[in-house]
């Protein structure tokens, strides 16, 4: 699910921490229902005086301001705010959460993130200026280099604020401008504002909603109007309107000690420069992203008693969650317990229902003290799990994890494509509710693992021999992968006659080693951790796959790091993926009808059919030209980086020529296409042929198999060879004088521009020099061998055609052929 790391994306990835409250109710015996008063003062005396000096707190603070107590003092006078600040919590680092709250349609969702920033009240004379603070660079504050560093790390200020009084120990500031004015970082990310094209924040349609104080957070929530030429919604109105909130708490005093990050087991990470050391460099650090975890009882721990930690990590299911999905929900997060067992605590994690308004009428899932499962309205097919964390030590503060509402339909469509060949329970376009949530608990298991700092482990579905996939007793103990933060989905290995076989993974082997590695609880000894100790329990498992990371690839390099895949061996787990698709398609049909209904489920599935058959075509083409790579210190033996071997390669091309480009004829039902489409078919399986070819001509990965042939010389599968393989698969009409079909035609055809476009295309897209960087390689393909070897391999085509042509019986493919003459002698001559 997303990066979106978009994250992740973007993720993915994003989170950060700091101290949070144990709970709603532990909070809400801090806050008293007096917080919210009329503070009696004396009666404003004679006029106030306009020089914009402090004035007497009792001419600020009079008998009509009402005050909210907590962090800050957060007075309210007519409609201004104001912040009064203790001296003690002056120059304290404070992560300030932006999210929006309440949004139209297509502006994002409720609980979406906006920005995460450190900030920092600093008094300078009469005036308050607030900055923005960065951790990339750091040095020790007791080293002479520490004054260097932070002369060249000056904080901005994004807004200066006049004293308006002074209280005892405290100082009192107007912030209404700073909610209700446009602050950029406070506002709109430039994304959407270029994406919107804003123009400005209006200001006679903004308003502060509220600003509430709590014990260690303030939240301020504005209603936020902005003028757009392309508004998303209500677009006749030109403008964008949105509730934001403002989450800003207060960060542990000292931070907590930081985890160095090993690239063996798999973290979300900080990363920071550090000019304090003595390696005669600014040293490079990465710390991992988690939770504070401490036991309660430190002695039990150590002589290796399960000890529940002294904070629970804690989970809200977001009110507007329909309630009989939320057990499922709950299951997914707590499932994580037995990981963390493996790090020495019981009970570490748990989720809750939201309180009730008479338990907290205060409570607010935008509050930045709680980490929340927020459920979106939205036809969206995702979840995604961020964290905010504290960026000095990576300490995880709270999550939102994004829960759309079509995740459902995105996991009906997986199940049933992938499973119910040999699954009753997934025959149908509507689940029984237990199934689906069961299917809600594996993806919300996921997400969480992202909230615990655990990123995608691509390389974990790879583990299991393909075979053992089948075999009901092994998936009931270890699940379908070690990991449930690959991208495993559910198991499309399993034949129909593997009775009780398990379908899908849960919280593995994996996950269990990568939580004890980086959860442990050690006794702070001079703020660093065991790493003796956390370096052994890697090097213990390090040539067992089970406890393999292997980082998420775009156009995989490493076949064994894919997404989407099972087993150790693409080509047979493909084969038998294939033959459930052929189970499926004869009974499609009958597997989405519903009474006066229309044939849009079957259109959809259908479509997934093609799509699932296209993922195996992509997880086998990942072998040729692969390249593995486990991840190793000087200590261990081996390299990092090892060719995928010969025959694995040769099987591969073997398999796309028998299964991706002969005419998938069981997907072409004519029963079923003529009732979701009047035409579309064959380009559909062009354009899915093509793109698999394409794939596999990459420049990048011919350039690997270039290096391969450098390197290691005939123990390596050449690109001479694939591509008189890849010639032999996809001419095969050539040789044998049979007819060509509409779909090989198209085939063909698409080979000689990609053929094309190698020879010429690159070179006028890049000005002489190009380079192909898709799949992480990058090579000047006018300088390397591709070119002479598409010349060579058009050129053989060419006398196989000519030789051929005579004997052609079908006058369509004696016209193609004469159209492939045509092209190619354009390719090898081409006309100025």
């Amino acid at each position: 699910m997303s990066k979106k790391l978009r994250f992740a994306p973007l993720v993915a990835l994003l989170i950060a921490g700091a101290t949070m409250a144990p709970s709603a109710h532990a909070q809400k015996s801090k806050k008293k229902k007096k917080d919210k008063q009329e503070v009696t003062a004396t009666p404003t005396p004679a006029p106030k005086r306009d020089d914009g000096k402090p004035k007497p707190y009792s001419e600020v603070i009079t008998s009509k301001t009402v005050t909210d107590e907590g962090l800050f003092k957060v007075h309210k006078i007519d409609e201004k705010y104001f912040y009064e600040i203790p001296d003690t919590l002056l120059n304290r680092d404070m992560l300030m959460v932006s999210r929006i709250a309440k949004t139209a349609t297509n502006i994002g969702y409720g609980g979406e993130e906006l920005n995460t920033q450190v900030l920092r009240w600093e008094r300078k004379g009469n005036n308050i200026l607030l900055r923005v603070v960065s951790y990339e660079n750091v040095a020790a504050d007791s080293l002479e280099i520490y004054h260097s560093v932070q002369n060249s790390n000056l904080a901005p200020v994004i807004q200066a604020f006049d004293i308006k009084a002074f209280g005892p120990g405290t100082q009192v500031v107007e912030v209404t401008d700073l909610f209700s004015k446009d602050v950029t970082s406070l506002g709109l990310d430039k994304r959407r504002r270029e994406q919107y094209k804003v123009r400005k924040l209006d200001d006679k349609r903004t308003f502060i909603e509220g600003i509430k104080s709590f014990p260690i957070n303030v939240e301020a929530r504005s209603l936020m109007t902005y003028e757009a030429t392309d508004a998303p919604a209500n677009s006749s109105t030109g403008t964008i309107t949105l509730e934001l909130n403002h989450s800003m708490l207060l960060l542990p005093k000292k931070p907590m000690p930081a985890r160095t990050f090993d690239q063996r087991v798999g973290f979300f990470t900080i990363r920071q420069t550090d000019f304090g050391t003595d390696e005669q460099r600014a040293a490079k650090r990465q710390y991992i992203v988690r939770w504070r975890l401490e036991p309660k009882d430190e002695a039990a721990y150590a002589r290796g008693e399960l000890v529940e930690p002294k904070k629970q990590i804690v989970y809200y299911i977001d009110p507007a969650t329909p309630m009989k999905w939320r057990p499922y929900l709950k299951q997914g997060v707590e499932d994580w317990n037995k990981a963390f067992e493996a790090a020495g605590f019981k009970n570490a994690i748990v989720a809750k229902d939201p309180p009730s308004f008479e338990e907290d009428p205060e409570f607010s899932t935008e509050d930045a003290r709680y980490s929340v499962i927020r459920y979106f309205s939205s036809e969206t097919q995702n979840a995604y799990g961020p964290n905010v964390h504290d960026p000095r030590s990576g300490e995880i503060l709270e999550s939102h994890i994004g829960w759309y509402h079509n995740v459902m339909n995105l996991l009906r469509n997986w199940y049933f494509i992938q499973t119910a060949a040999v699954n009753p329970d997934a025959r149908g376009v509507q689940f029984k509710d237990e199934v689906m949530g069961e299917l809600i608990r594996f993806v919300s298991a996921h997400e969480v693992g992202h909230t615990l700092g655990l990123p995608h482990n691509m390389g974990s579905s790879a583990a299991y021999p393909v075979e053992k996939l089948r075999d009901p007793n092994f998936t009931k103990e270890m699940g379908t992968a070690p990991s449930i933060m690959d991208y495993a989905r559910f198991n499309y290995v399993a034949q129909p006659e593997d009775k009780g076989v398990a379908l899908m993974p849960g919280i593995g082997v994996y996950d269990k080693h990568a939580v004890k590695w980086g959860y442990t609880y050690f006794p702070e000894k001079n703020g660093h951790d065991n790493d003796q100790k956390l370096t052994a329990w890697i090097r213990a498992h390090e040539n067992d796959p089970m406890y393999r990371f292997g980082r998420q690839q775009g156009n995989p390099i490493d076949p064994s790091s894919q997404t989407e895949d099972l087993g150790d061996d693409a080509m047979l787990a493909s084969t038998y993926g294939i033959a459930n698709l052929k189970r499926l398609m004869p009974n499609l049909i009958e597997w989405t009808k519903e009474e006066n209904k229309d044939y849009d489920d079957l259109q959809e599935m259908y479509s997934q059919v093609l799509g699932q058959w296209n993922r195996y075509m992509g997880h086998v083409t990942a072998n040729i030209g692969g390249v593995y790579e486990n991840y190793k210190t000087y200590d261990q033996k081996g390299d990092v980086y090892s060719y995928v071997p010969k025959e694995k390669q040769k099987r591969a091309v073997k398999f796309l020529n028998e299964q991706g480009f002969s005419t998938p004829t069981w997907m072409l039902d004519d029963n079923i296409l003529r009732k979701i489409e009047s035409a579309g078919t064959v380009e559909r399986v062009r354009n899915a042929q093509v793109n698999i070819l394409n794939n596999v001509l990459d420049a990048g990965r011919m350039a690997r198999m270039i290096e391969a042939q450098a390197t290691v010389g005939t123990g390596a599968y050449t690109l001479l060879e694939m591509m008189s393989d890849l010639r032999g698969g996809i001419w095969a009409e050539v040789n044998s004088g049979k007819n060509i079909d509409t779909y090989r035609r198209n085939l063909q055809r698409g080979y000689l521009e990609r053929m094309a476009y190698l020879m010429t295309d690159q070179e006028k897209n890049s000005n002489a020099t190009s380079r192909s960087s898709r799949g992480g390689t990058q090579i000047d393909v006018s300088q390397s061998d591709i070119r002479p070897v598409v010349r060579g391999e058009l050129i053989a085509l060419q006398s196989q055609i000519k030789a051929a042509l005579p004997k052609a019986k079908d006058t369509m493919t004696k016209y193609h052929l004469q159209d492939a003459l045509y092209r190619i002698d354009d390719i090898l001559n081409p006309k100025s």
